[in-house]
């Protein structure tokens, strides 16, 4: 029911979308409507002049009193008659060719334009939802909706409905004119249309349901080319290069089986249309021979018959076609839909206010949260973190410390209970300039393929080299950039792979600096580093805190004296809480970790100097 709801809200959003590009391109739709307009009377005028030549002229029949004055003139200046006949050919030539070019270069036109709205409405669309949804979401899923979806609706909603209504005016024009020549032949040919539908029909359908397993088949094959190229050091590291490869080659199997079966039917239907036309023709081309035997029509009058036959098969054969086209644009469209109908977790209230100077007050209030429902990971989580304290949330892996930096993030809202900064619920903050407000520092040290200066300066678009100069000098990180073969304008490989871990770790810290926030986050910020880096960023660390409220997720129990509050947790519950010393004296959990870790580290000292 839930997804039904979905697929309902996602269709009206969007119709909405592509009734406000069509709505907005209505002048270009009614041009490219003329135009086409206009390829179909020449396509109806194209036999006339041969049938004027070939009756009235070659074989010197008598002509209607309608084209009385056209006999007088040949007689007159035959090569002059002729050669306007010809030119009148080649006219209507001409003027199809341009006016198919102008139709196809407008409709082309409204499709890109159409793909660049839907893409934005997308991405847009997509940036909004929870990080629940883009953590149980394949990434490969997201990018071929987001790039090859939207591209096959191009034609579905500009090329196809002008090209069919434009099919269905040829036809109707071209069978009126042909009833109008010779309604029993005409007869011959609409004996046809019934089994034509009915076999163009059933083997639609069976291209529907093939397009829309090639998709999703698609979506797995981007997903995995994703997930590997994104891992391509860990399978190298453990030779599963084969591996990776049969799977792939798995995947890519089922597409192609798929594809073949898609491509099969496609041709069945272009072939259907061939064999009943290729029949019909020849049907009508003996009887129609026939009655020029008989003078009941004139050899013109069959030429033009047979011409207008022709182009009327070609017609269903482009709609057969076409209709293959708007079978997979329909699973596209249905793709997109489901994608909108998704509702983003979290919303900013109609009243929310923008954070700005915060004090750095924080209260949780017996919060509780589950990632997934009846597996909590927080429980009832209660304390106060005053203005400009230092904090450091300690605990196992697991117990919930960074699940409690994303809720204070509002990346996810809590399953029970009440967040508040600066004695405001959370809620009542804009998203954007709360988190505008709080610098975060991940252990996952993401980077651009971008400039130093452009990466530093992600969070504030407004910030000159200056302030990212400064931000990098707190962050210790200047010395090592201007050294740089280009400096701040070095452009580094995707995700900083061409920098250590502490150069990339301090990056991230002088870009969570330059927006000069009230509150610092930093999560497990030496975990990953060796010694020498570590301390270059607690020196750092230590240096930027100042009178901001400063909150450290660390496994690492090194200089927590400094910290003004630590907070110990343990199965998502807050187990201890105190200073340092205070804990210490408990000589419960925490002290059982300071002593842990001091034998480890002398452990470790003694293997090395063996």
């Amino acid at each position: 029911m839930r997804q039904s709801e979905t697929h309902r809200r996602g269709r009206a959003r969007f119709r909405a979308i592509i009734g406000s590009h069509l709505h907005a391109a209505k002048k270009h739709l009614a041009l490219a409507g003329g135009c086409l307009v206009g390829v179909t009377l020449m396509q109806l005028m194209a036999p006339w002049p041969l049938k004027l030549i070939l009756d009235y002229i070659l074989l010197q029949k008598p002509a209607p009193p309608s084209l009385a004055s056209l006999s007088e003139l040949y007689h007159t200046w035959p090569l002059t008659v002729l050669a306007a006949l010809a030119t009148f050919i080649a006219i209507i030539a001409i003027m199809s060719g341009a006016l198919s070019y102008a139709q196809s270069f407008v409709t082309s036109k409204i499709g890109h334009q159409l793909v660049f709205t839907l893409r934005q409405h997308l991405f847009a669309h997509v940036q909004g939802l929870s990080l629940a949804f883009h953590t149980q979401t394949r990434s490969g899923e997201l990018l071929t909706k987001l790039a090859s979806d939207t591209q096959t609706l191009k034609n579905a909603f500009t090329d196809i409905p002008l090209a069919v209504s434009g099919h269905i005016v040829t036809f109707l024009g071209m069978f009126v004119v042909m009833f109008a020549i010779n309604w029993e032949l005409s007869l011959i040919i609409l004996a046809t249309m019934p089994i034509l539908v009915s076999g163009l029909f059933l083997l639609n359908r069976k291209i529907l349901t093939t397009t829309r397993a090639q998709r999703e088949q698609e979506s797995r094959i981007a997903s995995q080319l994703a997930e590997s190229l994104s891992s391509i050091s860990v399978i190298q590291t453990f030779g599963r290069e084969r591996i990776e490869q049969d799977r792939f080659k798995q995947e890519s199997t089922n597409h192609l089986r798929t594809g073949l079966q898609t491509a099969r039917t496609t041709a069945a239907v272009t072939r259907v249309v061939s064999i009943i036309g290729a029949i019909s023709t020849a049907t009508t081309v003996f009887f129609g021979a026939w009655q020029v035997l008989k003078a009941r029509m004139t050899p013109g009058d069959l030429l033009v018959f047979v011409s207008y036959m022709k182009n009327l098969y070609s017609p269903i054969k482009d709609l057969s076609k076409l209709s293959a086209q708007f079978s997979k644009a329909t699973v596209s469209a249905d793709r997109i839909a489901d994608l909108l109908g998704i509702e983003p977790e979290i919303h900013d209230r109609p009243d929310a206010i923008k954070a700005t100077h915060l004090r750095g007050e924080i209260r949780f209030e017996q919060v509780s949260f589950a990632y997934l429902e009846g597996c909590p990971v927080l429980h009832d989580l209660s304390f106060q973190i005053a203005p400009g304290q230092r904090i450091a949330i300690i605990g196992p892996s697991g117990s919930g410390k960074s699940t409690l930096v994303s809720l204070l993030l509002r990346l996810y809202q809590p399953s029970k209970g009440l967040i508040t900064l600066d004695d405001r619920d959370l809620a009542e903050y804009e998203r954007e300039s709360l988190r505008h407000e709080i610098g975060v520092v991940l252990q996952d040290t993401l980077l651009f393929r971008a400039s130093i200066a452009d990466n530093i300066s992600y969070g504030a678009d407004h910030a000159g080299l200056d302030q990212i100069m400064d931000a990098a000098r707190e962050a210790n990180a200047h010395e090592f950039i201007s050294k740089l073969p280009n400096g701040y304008d070095t452009v580094i490989a995707e995700r900083g792979s061409t920098l250590s871990g502490g150069q990339r770790q301090r990056i991230c810290l002088a870009r969570a600096l330059v927006k000069q926030p009230s509150i610092l986050v930093l999560d497990e910020p030496t975990a990953s580093l060796d010694h020498q880096s570590a301390a270059y960023v607690r020196e750092a660390i230590a240096r930027i805190q100042g009178n901001r409220t400063t909150i450290v997720i660390t496994h690492h129990l090194v200089g927590m004296e400094l910290f003004d509050q630590i907070f110990l947790l343990d199965g998502g519950r807050l187990v201890e809480q105190g200073t340092h010393h205070e804990l210490l004296d408990r000589h419960a959990l925490y002290a059982h970790l300071c002593a842990q870790q001091s034998n480890d580290l002398v452990r470790l000292q003694s293997n090395t100097l063996t």
